[in-house]
């Protein structure tokens, strides 16, 4: 890419004195240094690519979104340092312009978008490409929580709907059915027998119905945690406990690995255990094997205390990951696909988070965070100002 010195020098170059030459290419390595300070302190990664798609310069946030350094990126195709870029089609659109969205996944998982442009002068061909990239991924994410948010109004509303319109019809249907078993006590036993069969289904579809109504209104409208100071490996045992009969029947091994000085939490103990016998049923629901097991880890920082559940059953899918907190979106027959849902607003109600990892056909980790102590911002007194 030719500079005004450039030109100059070329235009003079038979008749210019040597010691002139010597000053206008120092201005000239003056210019460069000067443009490659300032392209080195933009945050956004730029990029100049040469007809073909090759590198001939990444500044360092370029770098940093992709995973390179200068010296590896140089002289190399753009295709081969951005993998997943297709030049070719690049080079076809019709526009002189090209911006596009893409995601990486290597040094970390991050949106970007990156805007391409030509550079050419009058009556010359393209000289190159200016690539410049910008990191998306805090906007796009805002964007995520937002039409969540609207998903779960929407939610909200038909809560209420269904509470009223399912609700009500299930407590009725539950108090006809204790006046018939009240009325089969009196039949004879050969008659009894058959109708009290039929009638323990009913009353444990309807308990079924009942109890993934109360899941959905809990997931749409989660109420205020009362907090206590709690000590999370008894939550813990009492939910193992809970679930140990169908852990034993499954024949899993449950490995505890607890930190010995766990300290006490302000949750509130309710939430939590539901949110630990979710994610421990789905750990053994997962797990299908005979060597199964459950491996239940506790950490903790300075800032927070870690709990991490894994088992070695059938893991997740790309396809299922990226559904996981998507409303009735389940691969259980019997599942209603609110579960997951409901840990993770329990976690953000403590002002915690939820993370999962899992690569299919090997297990799953699901890592839930508790922080010490309260996110909010404290006002501090206000100080008499210092004399000098």
């Amino acid at each position: 890419m030719k500079s005004a010195v450039l030109e100059k020098i070329l235009s003079r170059l038979d008749q210019i004195e040597p010691e002139e030459v010597q000053a206008l290419l120092s201005r000239l390595v003056r210019e460069k240094g000067f443009l490659q300070k300032v392209f080195e302190a933009l945050q956004e990664g730029v990029l100049l690519l040469d007809a073909s798609g090759g590198i001939s310069f990444i500044n360092h946030a370029g770098c940093r979104f992709f995973g390179t350094t200068p010296e590896e990126a140089q002289g190399k195709p753009l295709t081969e340092v951005v993998r997943g870029v297709d030049w070719s089609a690049l080079m076809q659109s019709n526009r002189t312009t090209v911006s596009r969205d893409l995601e990486i996944f290597y040094p970390e998982n991050r949106y970007l978008n990156f805007y391409l442009s030509p550079v050419a002068e009058e009556d010359e061909a393209d000289l190159g490409h200016v690539m410049l990239v910008r990191d998306v991924t805090r906007s796009r994410r805002e964007a995520e929580k937002e039409m969540e948010s609207e998903k779960l109004n929407a939610l909200t509303l038909l809560a209420a709907g269904v509470a009223h319109e399912i609700g009500n019809p299930l407590n009725s249907l539950s108090l006809h059915l204790q006046l018939l078993e009240r009325k089969i006590r009196d039949l004879p036993e050969g008659d009894r027998k058959p109708l009290a069969e039929h009638l323990g289904t009913a009353q444990t579809e309807i308990g079924r119905l009942d109890t993934i109504l109360k899941q959905f209104l809990q997931a749409m409208r989660p109420t205020k945690p009362e907090r206590v100071p709690t000590k999370l490996h008894e939550l813990l045992e009492e939910s193992l406990d809970a679930l140990s009969p169908e852990i034993q029947s499954r024949e899993i091994q449950v490995k505890l690995d607890l930190s010995p000085d766990l300290p006490s939490l302000d949750l509130d103990p309710t939430q939590i255990k539901q949110a630990l016998y979710n994610v421990v049923r789905n750990a053994y629901q997962a797990v299908n094997t005979p060597d199964g097991s459950i491996l239940i880890q506790t950490s903790v920082t300075d800032y927070e205390v870690t709990l991490a559940i894994s088992d070695n059953g059938s893991g997740i899918s790309p396809e299922t990951m990226g559904s996981m907190f998507e409303p009735f979106q389940t691969t259980k027959a019997d599942g209603t696909g609110l579960g997951m849902l409901i840990v993770r607003r329990i976690l953000r109600e403590h002002g915690g988070e939820l993370e999962v990892e899992s690569e299919e056909g090997a297990g799953t980790t699901v890592t839930l965070y508790f922080p010490r102590t309260d996110k909010r911002v404290r006002m501090l007194e206000d100080r008499p100002p210092i004399e000098v």
